[in-house]
C-alpha cells in the first residue's frame, strides 16, 4: 500500500509537470507569430532528415546554376543590395585566407555581410538577443558538385518569434525578401 502511495504521487507529480509545460507551450505558443507552429514541425523534420544537422534546419540554400562565376555572383550580391537599399559591411575570404597559410589550394569558401541600419535597431530594440543575428550574412561555398549559396532562414525568426510590431513586421519581411533575392539572383547569376 505505501509503495502504491509513492506511484500515486510520482504519476500526480508527473502529470502535474507535463500538464504545466502544456500550458507553458499553449501560452508561448498563443504569443507567436501565426505559422509558428507548421515552421517548427518543417525545422524538425529537416534536422530529423539530415540526422541531427541543425544548420541544415535553420539555413536557406541554393545550388548555383553551373557556369556561373564567383564574380556574377558577387555582382549579383551588390545588385540586389543597391536595389533594396542595404549596405555591404565587410566579407570574409575563408580559403584565400587558408591557401596564404598553408600554401595550398582550397574549395572556395567566403562570407558576405549585409546590413540595414535601420532594420537592425528595430530588431534590436524589439529583442535584445536579435543582436547575435547581426549583420545579415550570406556564404557561397565551393563543393564537389560546385557552389552553393547559403543564408540563415529568416521564416524562424519571423514566424517562431513573438507576434511583431506592425513596424517591425514590415522591416523584417523586406530584409526576408531581400535575402531570398540575393540567394536566387546570385545562383543564377543575374545582376
Amino acid at each position: 500500500m505505501q509503495r502504491l502511495g509513492r506511484v500515486g504521487v510520482a504519476a500526480a507529480i508527473l502529470s502535474a509537470s507535463v500538464l504545466a509545460c502544456g500550458c507553458s507551450t499553449v501560452r508561448t505558443l498563443a504569443n507567436t507569430q501565426p505559422g509558428a507552429g507548421a515552421e517548427a514541425r518543417r525545422m524538425m523534420s529537416a534536422w530529423v532528415d539530415s540526422e541531427g544537422d541543425i544548420a541544415v534546419a535553420t539555413t536557406w540554400s541554393r545550388k548555383v546554376k553551373p557556369g556561373v562565376t564567383i564574380a556574377e555572383i558577387e555582382e549579383a550580391f551588390a545588385s540586389v543590395a543597391a536595389e533594396d537599399n542595404i549596405r555591404a559591411v565587410g566579407n570574409m575570404p575563408i580559403s584565400t585566407e587558408l591557401e596564404l597559410r598553408s600554401g595550398k589550394r582550397e574549395k572556395f569558401l567566403k562570407v558576405y555581410s549585409y546590413c540595414d541600419p535601420g532594420a537592425a535597431r528595430k530588431m534590436v530594440d524589439f529583442s535584445p538577443n536579435m543582436a547575435a543575428f547581426l549583420p545579415c550574412r550570406i556564404s557561397v561555398v565551393e563543393q564537389d558538385d560546385g557552389l552553393w549559396i547559403y543564408t540563415m532562414n529568416m521564416d524562424m525568426l519571423i514566424k517562431m518569434g513573438r507576434k511583431l510590431p506592425p513596424d517591425v513586421s514590415a522591416t523584417v519581411h523586406r530584409i526576408r525578401a531581400t535575402l531570398l533575392k540575393m540567394l536566387d539572383r546570385g545562383a543564377a547569376g543575374e545582376f
